[in-house]
C-alpha cells in the first residue's frame, strides 16, 4: 500500500513523500514536512514557534499526544507587562512586543516525536528542507499575498530583512532562498536540540529579545521540555474523534460535536440555515466554556472529563434555540485569529501523524535572531492579564493554545484518518465543519474541505458570523433573521479567515483518500503518484 502526505505547500508535501519513499514512517515524514514548511511558508510557521502532534500506531492502535508548546520566561509577569504598558501609555498588551515571546517548543517537539516514533536519523529527515532553503523554491500565490501582508504589518516594528528580496516580499512564482535558515537546520541536524536551546542559536534569541525589551534568558531556553500527554476524545455518531488536551483548544471541537450529536444533521442542506445555525450556536456554547477553562493543566485544574460528559452536553444543549441566535453565552466568545500550518501523513503500514506547527500571528512577533533565518512567536499574547483568570500570565506557565491536530478512529479502533484545519480560533470551528461533512454527509475528504465555511469572529467588540463566498443568499438572510450578526460573501485571499485544512482517510481495505484545502498552495499526494 502507498503512503500519503497532505500539506499547504507542494514542496513540503514532496519533502514528506521523499522521506516515505526512502523508507521513513509517518513520524519521519511529518518532521520533514514541518521543516520544509518553515522554509516555504515562514509567515505561518517555524522553529521559532510551537508544535502539537497526534500519532496513531498501527500495531497497537494507540494514539499518543505530543505537546511541543513553550512556557513563559521566568521573568515574565503580569506586573512587568503592565509596567511596560504604563511606560508607553498603552491601553492593551501589544501583540508583537518582545514580552509576548514564550520559549519556542517546535525544535524539541520535532526531536521528541522522532525519538519516540521515528525510524530515520534527523540529518536525513531535515535534508529536504535544508536543500529547499539553500537552493530556493518558487513562492506560492496564497503564500506570497500573506507574506507581503505580514511584512507590511510586522515589518513596521522589526528588522525582517532576512525574509525579504530587495526590501520586499517575494512575488508569486519568484524564487526565494533562506541560507540563514539552512544554517539553523544544519546546526540542529548535527547538534540536536541542544544546538537550539543551549548554544549559539539560544544566545542569538536572547540578544534579539533583550534588544526589544523582552524577558527571555538562557536559563528559560535550557529548561524547556516537551510533554507527552493523554489525548482526549469523544464519540460522534460511532466515530471517535481525538484531540490534544489543554492547554490546547481541541476541547472546543469535542464539546461542540457532543452538542451537535443531539440533532439529526444528515438530512439537512449542508449550506442551509438550519445546519449553519446549529453549528454556529454549538460553537458559541463550546467557546464560552473553553475560553474560560482552557489553561495550563499543570498549574490549574481543567475539568476535561466534566466538560466532555454526554450528560453535561445534554444540559448545555438547552442553551441552544434552533430558531434564534443567543446573543452571548457566559464567559464570552472566541478572540482574534492567527497563522499556522497543519499537515498530515499516513504511511504504508497505516501509521498516521496529525501535526501542527505555528509561530502564531503571521511571522509571530517578527523579531528575528540575527543570522538564523526564523522569527520568534508571540504565543504569550494569549495569556490573560487578570490574575483571577485560569489562563492568567505567570512565569513558567503555558498559555491557552490555538493550534490543534485532529485524528479519527473507527469503532473497532482502526484508523479513520488524521485531519486538521489551521487558522487560530478558526481551528475548532473548522474541525467541527469537516467532521460533520465527513460523518453526517459521508462526503470525500476533498469535498469536505471544498465546502464554504462559517466562522465566529470578533469585530469591534461584537461576535460576527462570517460566511464564506458560496453560502446561498437565502441562507444569509435566514441567519440574519434568526439574530446572527452576519458578514456574508468573504472571498479571495480573505478566505484564509476560514482556515486551511488537510484530511487523509484510510479506508478499511487500506486505500488512502486525501484532500487539501483549496484556500492553500498545497496538495495531497501518495507515494505512488
Amino acid at each position: 500500500m502507498p503512503g500519503m502526505v497532505a500539506s499547504s505547500q507542494r514542496p513540503a508535501t514532496e519533502a514528506g513523500l521523499s522521506i516515505l519513499r526512502a523508507g521513513g514512517n509517518a513520524a519521519d515524514a511529518a518532521i520533514a514536512v514541518a521543516a520544509a514548511l518553515n522554509v516555504t511558508e515562514p509567515i505561518c510557521t517555524g522553529i521559532g514557534g510551537d508544535c502539537f502532534a497526534l500519532y496513531y500506531d498501527a500495531n497497537t492502535r494507540a494514539i499518543t499526544a505530543l505537546n511541543g508548546s513553550g512556557r513563559a520566561p521566568a521573568r515574565l509577569t503580569i506586573d512587568r507587562v503592565e509596567a511596560m504598558m504604563r511606560e508607553h501609555q498603552l491601553a492593551e498588551w501589544p501583540p508583537f512586543h518582545a514580552l509576548t515571546v514564550t520559549v519556542p517548543g517546535a525544535c524539541a517537539g520535532w526531536f521528541d516525536l522522532i525519538a519516540r516514533h521515528g525510524s530515520l536519523p534527523m540529518p536525513t529527515i531535515l535534508a529536504p528542507a535544508i536543500e529547499l532553503a539553500e537552493a530556493g523554491f518558487p513562492v506560492g500565490e496564497v503564500c506570497a499575498y500573506h507574506w507581503q501582508w505580514g511584512l507590511d504589518r510586522q515589518g513596521r516594528f522589526t528588522d525582517m530583512g532576512q525574509l525579504m528580496i530587495d526590501g520586499r516580499a517575494p512575488a508569486a512564482g519568484e524564487r526565494f532562498s533562506n541560507p540563514n535558515l539552512a544554517r539553523t537546520l544544519r546546526a540542529i541536524a548535527e547538534g540536536g536540540p541542544d544546538a537550539f536551546y543551549r548554544g549559539e542559536i539560544a544566545r542569538a534569541i536572547v540578544r534579539a529579545l533583550e534588544a526589544s525589551g523582552g524577558a527571555m534568558a538562557m536559563a528559560d531556553l535550557a529548561a524547556h521540555r516537551s510533554t507527552w500527554d493523554e489525548p482526549i476524545s469523544t464519540t460522534y455518531r460511532g466515530v471517535r474523534v481525538w484531540e490534544c488536551p489543554p492547554n490546547g483548544q481541541g476541547l472546543t471541537a469535542l464539546i461542540a460535536l457532543n452538542l451537535l450529536e443531539g440533532w439529526e444533521l444528515g438530512g439537512q442542506d449542508p449550506l442551509g440555515p438550519d445546519r449553519m445555525h446549529l453549528i454556529a450556536e454549538a460553537l458559541r456554547v463550546a467557546f464560552a466554556d473553553t475560553r474560560w477553562y482552557v489553561a495550563d493543566p499543570r498549574v490549574v485544574r481543567v475539568p476535561v472529563a466534566e466538560l466532555l460528559s454526554k450528560d453535561y452536553a445534554a444540559r448545555r444543549r438547552g442553551l441552544i434555540d434552533p430558531g434564534r441566535a443567543v446573543a452571548d453565552v457566559r464567559h464570552g466568545a472566541p478572540v482574534a485569529g492567527s497563522d499556522t500550518v497543519y499537515f498530515c501523513v499516513v504511511d504504508a503500514a497505516g501509521n498516521a501523524c496529525s501535526f501542527i506547527n505555528s509561530n502564531y500571528l503571521g511571522f509571530g512577533t517578527g523579531i528575528m535572531p540575527a543570522g538564523w533565518g526564523f522569527t520568534l512567536q508571540n504565543r504569550g499574547h494569549n495569556f490573560r492579564l487578570d490574575p483571577r483568570h485560569p489562563n492568567a500570565l505567570a512565569p513558567g506557565k503555558r498559555p491557552y493554545h490555538t493550534i490543534i491536530p485532529g485524528m479519527m478512529t473507527r469503532a473497532d479502533g482502526s484508523l479513520y484518518g488524521p485531519f486538521g484545519v489551521m487558522g487560530g480560533f478558526m481551528q475548532p470551528q473548522g474541525h467541527v465543519q469537516v467532521v460533520v461533512g465527513l460523518i453526517d454527509d459521508g462526503v470525500a475528504p476533498q469535498a469536505a474541505l471544498d465546502r464554504p465555511r462559517l466562522c465566529l469572529e470578533p469585530v469591534d467588540g461584537a461576535v460576527v458570523l462570517a460566511l464564506e463566498d458560496g453560502v446561498p443568499a437565502a441562507t444569509v438572510e435566514a441567519l440574519r433573521a434568526r439574530g446572527h450578526n452576519v458578514q456574508p460573501g468573504v472571498s479571495g485571499f480573505d478566505r484564509a479567515l476560514f482556515g486551511r485544512g488537510q484530511v487523509i482517510r484510510r479506508e478499511p481495505d487500506g486505500r488512502l483518500v486525501g484532500g487539501c484545502d483549496p484556500r492553500s498552495d498545497g496538495c495531497a499526494r501518495s507515494t505512488d503518484a
